[in-house]
Parts: structure tokens; C-alpha cells; sequence
């Protein structure tokens, strides 16, 4: 870095229509697709896909988050009837 610009955390291309469909179809696949969020959402890579990665997981926690409440809240329910 002699002429004094430092280096870019990861590109900022657009991506394309295929490369998104790409990325979908591997987050279809059960195992590969959680891996590959992790994978894309914290490496070094196109920024469109790490922010729609990051976007997955936190859409991820807090679904899951309320159904784990909701799921409490049924069997609290269930236990106070009998």
C-alpha cells in the first residue's frame, strides 16, 4: 500500500441475476446452505451477499426466539390444566 489507499474489506459489485440465483440454490441445500451463511455472512466477499447473509441469520434468531416463546407458552397452558 505505497500510494497511501488501504485495502477493501470486500468487493462492491452488483451481483447478478445468476449469481444470486447460485447463492439461493446453495442455501437450499440443508447442511451446505447453514455452513454457507456463516461462511458468507463473516468472510471476506461481495458485500451484497454478507448483508443479505446476516440478514438470513438474524431473521433466523428471532424466528426462532418466538417460536421457542410461543412453543413455552403453549405447554405452560397445557400444564396448568392439569
Amino acid at each position: 500500500m505505497s500510494d497511501g489507499t488501504l485495502p477493501v474489506a470486500g468487493n462492491k459489485e452488483v451481483m447478478s441475476v445468476g449469481s444470486w440465483l447460485l447463492t439461493l440454490l446453495v442455501l437450499l441445500i440443508p447442511c451446505v446452505g447453514i455452513v454457507m451463511y456463516f461462511v458468507w455472512a463473516f468472510g471476506v466477499g461481495n458485500e451484497n451477499r454478507r448483508n443479505f447473509c446476516r440478514a438470513g441469520l438474524i431473521m433466523s434468531l428471532i424466528s426462532f426466539a418466538l417460536s421457542a416463546s410461543l412453543v413455552a407458552a403453549f405447554w405452560a397452558t397445557i400444564a396448568t390444566l392439569f
